[in-house]
């Protein structure tokens, strides 16, 4: 049995004239953590939004777990698995961590359509749960977004994301309005993460949290993957060569 997980072919997506991905050929392995860098425009969220349903590709291939896919939209993408985590976190102010956390997904203990009863303390253990499964430190889950700081916002997306991604996790810039502190608290929610053999895709411009938590780096310039390289056998002056074009691209083998 392969232990790819998720391989695109030939992705491409043209808005109009304009060409925001062209021909990009990835592949990711089971419990393999890949980063995505490039500059604004590069085409990292362009691939991300092809290969999560939010648009449909141009032309190419998306084969999860050894299946060709065409989501239709996200929802169609997270019933296969795929959860990501956006930059905007789509956390509801008003509502507390487990109506958060079972957002569009809620247990109730009686079905009875719009006048369902929620088993709000079925919500609340499988919360507990998922927080200690990635590690978030959440003190009073009856806390409503609102009133969390920046960096509980993004660790209860996180958490979420971990808790039904059954077979995919998707992070985009995840750490980017957060603090010192506030970074490390989700690197070492990743790093469980890594730990517990979970597939994952990390866009991020930090070098520095890249280097720590990937272990392979694709580099995207101009709609396009330039470089496909092993963390532990580049630097970050290269990454940043073929970010800037300086270092031209590799020879990138076909897919299969």
């Amino acid at each position: 049995m392969s232990d790819v997980v998720l391989k695109t072919e030939g992705l491409t997506k043209y808005y109009g004239g304009v060409h925001a991905l062209e021909n990009a050929d990835f592949e990711l392995r089971t419990g393999e953590h890949v980063a995505i860098m490039g500059d604004n425009g590069a085409g990292k969220s362009t691939f991300v939004r092809q290969i999560t349903g939010v648009e449909q590709p141009t032309r190419g291939k998306i084969i999860f777990h050894g299946k060709e896919v065409a989501f239709k939209g996200p929802l169609d993408a997270r019933k296969e698995g795929i959860e990501t985590v956006f930059q905007t976190l789509a956390l509801a102010d008003d509502l507390d961590v487990p109506s958060n956390l079972f957002l569009g997904r809620e247990k109730v203990r009686f079905n009875l359509g719009p006048f369902s009863i929620l088993d709000r303390k079925a919500m609340r253990d499988a919360t507990r749960n998922a927080l200690a499964r990635t590690g978030v430190k959440i003190p009073n889950l009856s806390n409503t977004i609102r009133n969390m700081s920046g960096g509980q916002r993004q660790c209860v997306a996180i958490a979420r994301t971990a808790t039904f991604a059954s077979r995919l996790i998707i992070m985009d810039e995840p750490t980017a309005a957060l603090g010192v502190a506030e970074t490390a608290q989700v690197e070492n929610i990743v790093r469980t993460l890594k730990a517990n053999g979970e597939p994952l895709v990390l866009i991020s411009h930090n070098m520095r949290q890249v280097f720590d938590l990937a272990d392979r780096i694709l580099v995207f310039r101009r709609g396009r993957i330039v470089a496909n390289l092993i963390k532990n056998a580049t630097s970050g002056e290269e990454v940043v060569a073929y970010i800037t074009g300086a270092k031209q691209a590799q020879e990138l083998p076909a897919a299969a």
